[in-house]
């Protein structure tokens, strides 16, 4: 992350309102200073004196009495709890509230499609967090067209970057890991738009909730802590806790859509290891039941781990033992099997294997039902045996 930026010192309208000062009349340097220094932002003397002077900002017109009124009659036009300036801040501020929103709207009660809601309120907030650091940054983030002019909408009104537009810029801030979680959301947005959906808050929380702490990460790097989140509201996203049993009960019942399941599947493939594994990306919580050793100790819901302790190690090797086998699609099957040298293997090939095996008889330990209705995983165990049996018929799969 770059360092905190420097706001500007005055803004066009800020320079035409102390020029409006300085024609009424009345107003010293340090008064008319008074007017534009807030907790965010200072301003000197020379810039005042080279508005006086024109020695800068020439070309700006002195603004109206009636302008200069409303703003002396609206001022301090500031935000209690941060001091941003309602209107010089005008991004930030919406950023922060679009964010808080979104965690609200979330862990509202009674709300059916509360990731779908997350989701575009949460790309909200990320335009503007954005768009604020590139106007701070000095950056034009205007669409333009082939000629160079500014894009406009048919209302004639400017063309901003979208989120995806500001994620692709060289100097984006944002670390990778946060980058990859965000074009994520932006996939599932693009599906939810176009193509109706199902409930997807359990497929997709763990990005839901890392999109928020990256967030929040984001703002208080790039503009200060005194804009963190957890100043307004907890930042944890709430979700219902099922067991096992009963999380797979309700994955199948409500079943996502085949081009939702397609498009978290892509998604993911395009992944490395390292990449999933990333908090930024993802973020996972692992709770374990644990016996207090201590009475005094027993009402206690959470213990918090140290990452690469034993403990923390040891809690990893029971999850890796006793959750979670490397699970494969078909289609990544066969596409291992082309790429190791058997191009006529194919999904048709696959399926008729399995079936003459019997290998999704549970008792064989082949695989498993997926997380999603009508979905199969196979273990590392029938990986093994399609390619022992494309070894053993070579001459049939290979050109």
């Amino acid at each position: 992350m770059p360092k905190k930026l420097r706001i500007p010192p005055l803004e066009r309208w800020e320079i035409a309102l102390v020029k409006g000062m300085l024609a009424r009349g009345g107003y010293s340097d340090q008064m008319i200073l008074a007017y534009f220094t807030r907790p965010t932002r200072s301003v000197n003397h020379r810039v005042i004196s080279e508005i006086r002077t024109e020695a800068k900002h020439k070309a700006v017109k002195a603004a109206s009495d009636d302008d200069l009124g409303d703003f002396l009659a609206t001022w301090p036009d500031v935000e209690q709890e941060t001091g941003l300036s309602i209107r010089g801040d005008e991004l930030l501020i919406k950023a922060r509230e679009a964010m808080i929103a979104a965690v609200h709207v979330f862990n509202g009660a009674g709300l059916t499609f509360r990731a779908e809601l997350f989701i575009v309120t949460s790309v909200i907030a990320w335009t503007y967090l954005l768009h604020a650091f590139y106007r701070g940054m000095g950056v034009d983030y205007r669409h333009k067209n082939n000629d160079g002019t500014i894009k406009t909408t048919a209302q004639g009104e400017d063309c901003y970057w979208e989120l995806g537009m500001c994620l692709r810029q060289a100097n984006c801030p944002i670390p990778s890991g946060a980058i990859k979680n965000l074009e994520f959301l932006l996939m599932i947005r693009h599906e939810i738009e176009h193509r109706m959906t199902n409930r997807i808050d359990d497929a997709v929380s763990a990005k839901l909730q890392a999109c928020c702490i990256n967030f929040n990460d984001a703002i208080k790097k790039l503009f200060g802590a005194q804009y963190a989140l957890e100043r307004r509201l907890p930042i944890a996203l709430q979700f219902v806790t099922f067991s096992s049993d009963q999380r797979s009960i309700l994955k199948k019942a409500s079943s996502l859509p085949p081009h939702i399941t397609t498009a978290l599947d892509e998604f993911h493939q395009g992944l490395t290891d390292e990449q999933l594994a990333d908090p930024d990306f993802a973020y996972r919580v692992v709770f374990v039941p644990k016996l207090a050793n201590r009475k005094s100790s027993a009402d206690l819901a959470i213990e918090f781990v140290k990452p690469g302790s034993e403990e923390a190690n040891e809690i990893n090797r029971v999850l890796l033992k006793e959750v979670e086998k490397k699970r494969y699609l078909a289609k990544q099957i066969v596409m291992m099997m082309q790429e190791e040298g058997y191009p006529k293997f194919t999904l048709g090939s696959h399926a008729a294997l399995w079936r003459a095996l019997d290998a999704k008889n549970l008792a064989l330990n082949f695989g498993r039902d997926g997380e999603y209705k009508g979905m199969w995983v196979w273990y590392e165990s029938w990986l093994q045996r399609v390619r022992a049996h494309c070894q053993e018929n070579a001459e049939r799969y290979q050109e």
